[in-house]
């Protein structure tokens, strides 16, 4: 019996996407519920997985670009039979060389481990597979971590001595790489492009004494831990002081359609995490209803769905405002570009201690800049500035929110 593999829908307005990677090649054998590929489209990747075992048969190749619903390749449930079974690898160990210092080392099978575009690579770089670190879903090495490992390993060779001399450099033609844009790149590129071109973008900013939360999240942490199940970080902090604040300033929190202004109330916060294949943004559904810890297994969650490219079309729908943290990369401060058709977004940056003034002297506190970007047509200067006093409030005094410790 052959099971057809097809590539799954999405969502409704998802038309295509490109199959971005095999894990098998075809005669490989496949087991039910086994990851066998990865599909891209304009806004998630996801895994696919084998609805059977059986044995792979591939009819279209990684890199196509294909229709939702199209046949990739079958699983031939009746041939697992017919196949011999891969013997087990024995521990085997090989006395080392006389005068040598190392022993043997078992190098990996690449035909089971790797996707035949990445073990060509592999071969063709010439490059030790084991010392690549993989970025792919699972841990799995992908082409460009291949890229990368082997344009580092000039650097790992024996650094020149004193007393050499200086060779005659070669002249070599200089080289370019040529990708095509992936499609979450491609449809992040359109949307900030919209974004800029279609909204009265204006950013004010302010800063934060984060003092008081990180004193209050060092004193709490590991009772929040034990009795949450995880960690208390400060994106909490700022989604909850984002919810105070949009309560009292409802144009934040609006949409401008047409000629009329859509109100919500209800806050979908918006979270921006950098992935592999480009930024996507999460929606915490109904942060308003949540405390800490609800607001803290939402990210979580969300995180791991990004790693293991298991993030749905819906995952990413109805935010009404977002928040992104630019400061885990070191940011100090930025300007946020507006994730439409939403009328504001808040920037975090890296926390940094600074001299202040406080009670007449100066002290030292660690400091962060926030930036809020929002669209003029429906927020005025008053009310962005008066939305930002709020967060710098709330967070400079957590104790006025309500807390799951």
């Amino acid at each position: 019996m052959q099971i057809e593999i097809k590539i799954p829908s999405v969502g409704e307005s998802v038309k295509e996407a490109v199959l971005a990677q095999w894990y098998k090649q075809s005669g490989d054998r496949v087991h039910k519920d086994e990851a066998i590929l990865v599909i891209e489209t304009d806004k998630v990747t996801l895994e696919v997985v084998a609805e059977s075992d059986g044995v792979l048969t591939i009819t279209v190749p990684e890199g196509e670009t294909v229709a939702i619903g199209t046949v990739v390749g079958f699983i031939d449930t009746e041939a697992v039979s017919a196949m011999p079974a891969k013997p087990e690898p024995q521990a085997e160990t090989k006395a080392p060389p006389e005068n040598s210092k190392s022993g043997f080392v078992p190098q990996p099978d690449l035909h089971n481990i790797y996707s035949p575009s990445v073990r060509r690579l592999i071969a063709e770089k010439k490059v030790d597979a084991g010392k690549i670190t993989g970025t792919g879903p699972g841990g799995r090495i992908t082409k460009g971590d291949v890229l990368t490992y082997s344009e580092k390993s000039p650097k790992e060779q024996k650094p020149a001595q004193p007393g050499d001399l200086p060779l005659k450099p070669l002249s070599v033609p200089e080289e370019i790489t040529r990708k095509p844009m992936t499609p979450i790149r491609k449809r992040i590129a359109a949307r900030l492009l919209e974004s800029k071109q279609n909204t009265a973008m204006l950013t004010t900013f302010n800063e934060i004494d984060m003092s008081r939360a990180m004193a209050i999240r060092n004193q709490y942490k590991d009772i929040f831990q034990k009795k949450h199940g995880v960690s208390l970080g400060f994106m909490s902090f700022f989604v909850k002081a984002c919810v105070e604040a949009l309560k009292e300033i409802p144009e934040i929190n609006a949409f401008i359609e047409g000629g009329d202004v859509v109100y919500h109330h209800y806050c979908h916060i918006g979270v921006a995490i950098g992935a592999e294949r480009g930024l996507v943004v999460p929606v915490i559904r109904h942060a308003d209803r949540l405390g800490f810890a609800g607001i803290e297994k939402a990210i979580l969650d969300y995180v791991a769905k990004i790693k293991e490219s298991r993030l749905e079309l819906a995952d990413l729908e109805g935010g009404t405002f977002t928040v992104s943290n630019g400061g885990v990369y070191g940011s100090l401060l930025s300007t946020p570009i507006l994730n439409i058709p939403q009328s504001g977004i808040l920037g975090m940056h890296k926390i940094e201690k600074r001299p202040v003034v406080a009670d007449e002297e100066i002290v030292i506190r660690p400091m962060m800049y926030v930036a809020l970007s929002y669209d003029h047509r429906i927020v005025d200067g008053r009310e962005a500035v008066t939305f930002l006093k709020r967060i710098k409030e709330c967070v400079e005094n957590p104790e006025r929110m309500m807390m799951e410790i």
